[in-house]
């Protein structure tokens, strides 16, 4: 049984589409007191030009969907409809799910995790490493000297990149951001999304130098991507199928794929870098340069870090299937085990913050302390403002999203702010009921 309600309000122009529905199959394991708070804080940040649209969503575990909401641009996305049906491109969310692929291919015996990527990818044989020309590594430059750091000179990477260090973003490979002028105009020269193949992908791959020796820390890039590169040399299937075959075919996982389906379309890709909201132009959604991914369902180069599209609805049972420890609907897809290893710590253990399991972070107590949340939530996100979060102690999992590069302040703390009202609901009543 669903209850609907569908509000629209208005303001400078703005109208605010709402969406609530509670599925009462089973008695949720979360009370929320006050729904229209939370809907309060979402059309806050559409209504002051922060987000194109926003859609949020908390369901337990057993799937019943105990909260949603949806506020809608209208000026920008006039005629709109943004639900949990609505296909969205998830970025970096793709991430936990091409390295759960990789985990089940382990599990199956197909690969290891200390096996070299040379011997799935053998291009990958001679990388070398950029350095300083005084010979430093790039990774002790902060942020705002990263332009000393060039002109750069390469040396042999001095260690064997593997499965693991691809997953603990530890093998040295970057996106065109990294501050460095002299690595991030290499990497937009190379267009990577415009590959057409993997194989095409992987030889532009191999004309750039490393960042990093593979295995000396931790550095955010296309490492993802370069796993799921291995799964399919590895299998002799592309990552669309295994992605099919082993997730959602088996687990019936309906809106998680490669490709958008037919007779849907995706939302316009938007920016706040000039602090006004606005439709993006070619070049400004620069993380690998010029161009971003094709999602054109005939389009056979399947990114594993950033290429996935999926709805609120198809991306909440994927990370249900994390939350139940690997099953989903009667079918179990990975070990109990191994689910434990993806959230536990592996690095970033030195952040006050919390720690990064296999791409999967977990809060500090600090979470607590900030009243933003618990310590212990597995979170994640993508960059055009998707967000994910599971909240093991309570049993449900959060999903925010939206389209929307560089978000201008204060807008970026909108999950927070989202996440503080919510658990102030969740504090409030289990104090009631002394379980708090």
């Amino acid at each position: 049984m669903s209850r609907n309600l569908f509000t629209i309000a208005f303001a400078f122009f703005i109208a605010v589409a709402s969406l609530s529905c509670s599925k009462e199959t089973t008695e949720s394991t979360i009370e929320i007191s006050s729904p229209e708070k939370l809907d309060n804080v979402v059309n806050y940040y559409v209504e002051e030009g922060f987000y194109p649209f926003i859609y949020a969503r908390l369901e337990d575990m057993d799937g019943n969907v105990v909260y949603e909401h949806g506020a809608v641009n209208e000026e920008l996305l006039p005629n709109t409809v943004v639900d949990g049906n609505t296909w969205i491109r998830i970025w970096s969310m793709s991430k936990i799910v091409t390295i759960s692929v990789v985990l089940d291919l382990v599990e199956d015996g197909i690969l290891t995790l200390d096996d070299p990527v040379s011997k799935y990818i053998p291009e990958f044989e001679d990388l070398q490493v950029a350095v300083s020309d005084e010979g430093k590594s790039l990774s002790e430059y902060d942020w705002g000297a990263r332009e000393q750091g060039c002109p750069i000179q390469l040396v042999p990477n001095d260690s064997v990149m593997t499965v693991l260090h691809l997953i603990n973003h530890e093998a040295g490979f970057y996106y065109a951001v990294t501050g460095f002028p002299c690595l991030d105009s290499l990497v937009a020269e190379q267009n990577l999304p415009t590959a057409k193949n993997s194989d095409e992908l992987i030889d532009r791959m191999a004309k750039l130098p490393l960042i990093q020796h593979s295995g000396s820390d931790y550095f955010y890039g296309t490492n993802t991507t370069v796993l799921g590169l291995v799964a399919e040399r590895a299998t002799g299937k592309d990552l669309s199928q295994l992605v099919t075959e082993r997730v959602t075919e088996p687990m019936n996982i309906q809106g998680l794929q490669y490709g958008l389906p037919d007779n849907e379309r995706l939302l316009p890709k938007f920016t706040g870098r000039d602090s006004v909201l606005r439709t993006a132009v070619r070049g400004e959604l620069d993380i690998f340069g010029p161009d971003v991914p094709d999602y054109d369902p005939d389009h056979s180069l399947y990114l594993g870090g950033e290429g996935m599209v999926a709805t609120a609805d198809g991306y909440a049972d994927f990370v249900r299937m994390l939350l139940q420890r690997g099953e989903l609907n009667g079918y179990r897809f990975l070990n109990r085990e191994t689910v434990e290893d993806i959230y536990a710590p592996h690095t970033q253990l030195d952040s006050p913050y919390g720690y990064n399991g296999y791409n999967l972070w977990v809060s500090g107590d600090t979470m607590r302390t900030m009243n933003q949340g618990e310590a212990g939530l597995w979170i994640g996100g993508g960059y055009e403002s998707t967000y994910f979060w599971a909240d093991p102690k309570r049993n449900f999992v959060g999903i925010i999203m939206s389209q929307n590069n560089e978000v201008h302040p204060p807008g970026y703390e909108m999950n927070d702010k989202f996440r503080a009202e919510l658990y102030q609901q969740l504090w409030e009543s289990e104090k009631k009921k002394g379980t708090n």
